[in-house]
């Protein structure tokens, strides 16, 4: 399946400024499968993963002198490594943090080797170890967007379609409502890769019934890794309660009768794990948004909508037989899928961030769904789940943030400019990012290339 990071691992192979890699993200959002991809592209491959391979550990135990480990996996695969030829990869680093120690060697001694790292704890690793600064780059990776659940479905024209269109003329009636259907598609399975390959070749939701199922016992089997004895409880509470505070300021006395201090670590731990991203309060009157925010006020949302339905018990069969009816009734779930496609198509180098306005008074109190920074613009975007949805909170974001030149509305509704407010529909939340990045714009496209 194309991935969006498969462009951005290209041009790291590419680079001559290549530095030794790290590809960060979740539990089974698609890390390894890119970038055993990425590897059919060079004269040799070598994989060492050690959870599968235990033993494989010991290269790293005697010390982190490169040539001598570069010899000894040599040895231990039967493999040639060859610079500027052979992709090293080692997985589910995790387990041996001497690796990622040992990346700052690799770089100093054999620059023009290419060598990933990855792990689906990789960042608990980062946070213990440290990272060697300047000798090591980053690209973060998460579940897989509309357009790339399109491209896993053979449908490149309509992505085509989406991407060229423009924001200012609707769609045909018709269109429109094939492409609702096919987010309906999207809402109903959700972006992991495992579920998407599974409606790829069954198209049946029962037959793919079992995967959500298995991928949250996977996230809370890792409770046990990361977790204190003490916190595993905790953990357990927080990854069944929190999407329950969708689309709200998140508060701990919803978890609960716990306290704050046993409830909050466990919170940073989920957000270190990817599981969950934090949507900060931001009061948005300059660039960077991030220098206006309040660390205690924020929302949440979980990083796939698909596994936030089955850990709320919701059945998704309605998404597919009446999608316009279920937009319309499940806007805190609209509102999620927004960010995790705006996490999506943000540029992969660095960690997304996703940002709130709200004004509360005695007079009136209002609301910003997300604030995106947007070609050196503050933008505000709403979500609306149907027809008839106000804009109260949007007028008065722009009435309150001169600069702000226009805010955008994404909703089941179609293409529309009125004043100052840009109405997109809920399947072309990309077109937004195609002109504010060229990799952004190149990595979507090559989606569509053969």
């Amino acid at each position: 399946m194309k991935r969006l990071i498969n462009h951005y691992l290209k041009k790291w192979k590419n680079s001559s400024n290549r530095k030794p890699l790290l590809l960060r993200g979740a539990r089974q959002v698609g890390k390894t499968y890119a970038i055993r991809e990425l590897g059919k592209s060079f004269s040799s491959f070598i994989e060492i993963n050690f959870e599968l391979n235990k033993e494989a550990k010991n290269l790293f135990e005697k010390n982190l002198d490169p040539e001598r480990i570069f010899r000894e996996i040599s040895t231990f695969t039967g493999k040639q490594i060859e610079p500027g030829k052979t992709l090293l990869f080692f997985d589910e680093v995790q387990s041996v943090p001497d690796v990622i120690i040992a990346l700052r060697y690799f770089y100093e001694i054999m620059p023009e080797l290419h060598v990933i790292a990855a792990g689906s704890l990789l960042d608990f690793a980062i946070e213990k170890v440290g990272v060697p600064v300047g000798r090591v780059q980053f690209l973060y990776m998460y579940p897989m967007s509309f357009l790339e659940f399109l491209a896993a479905m053979d449908q490149n024209i309509i992505i085509e379609h989406i991407l060229k269109h423009s924001a200012e003329e609707e769609n045909l009636d018709v269109i429109h409502n094939k492409f609702l259907d096919l987010v309906g598609q999207y809402m109903a399975i959700g972006g992991m890769p495992q579920a998407i390959l599974c409606w790829k070749t069954q198209q049946n939701l029962h037959a793919c019934a079992e995967i959500p199922q298995t991928l949250t016992s996977a996230y809370q089997y890792d409770f046990i890794k990361y977790g204190k004895n003490s916190q595993i409880k905790y953990l357990d509470i927080m990854f069944s309660k929190i999407p329950q505070q969708l689309g709200k300021k998140f508060k701990y006395s919803q978890i609960g009768e716990y306290r704050k201090r046993e409830l909050e670590p466990c919170l940073d731990l989920l957000v270190t794990a990817g599981i969950i991203h934090k949507v900060l309060y931001t009061a948005a009157q300059g660039i960077p948004l991030g220098a206006q925010v309040d660390l205690d006020t924020f929302k949440i949302i979980f990083l796939d909508v698909g596994l936030t339905q089955f850990i709320l018990g919701l059945k998704t069969g309605n998404w597919i037989l009446d999608p316009l009816t279920e937009f319309n009734n499940r806007g805190m779930l609209v509102e999620s899928f927004v960010g995790q496609e705006i996490i999506a198509y943000e540029n992969p180098t660095r960690k997304s961030a996703l940002y709130y306005w709200k004004r509360d008074s005695r007079s009136s109190e209002a609301e910003v769904d997300y604030v995106l920074q947007y070609q050196r613009n503050i933008i505000p975007i709403e979500v609306k789940s149907g027809k008839g949805s106000t804009l109260k909170s949007m007028q008065l974001f722009l009435e309150t943030h001169k600069e702000t030149p226009y805010g955008i509305r994404f909703s089941s509704q179609n293409y529309s400019i009125y004043e100052k407010i840009h109405s997109y529909p809920l399947y072309a939340i990309a077109k937004i990012f195609i002109d504010e990045d060229d990799d952004v714009k190149e990595s979507i496209l090559q989606l569509i290339k053969n």
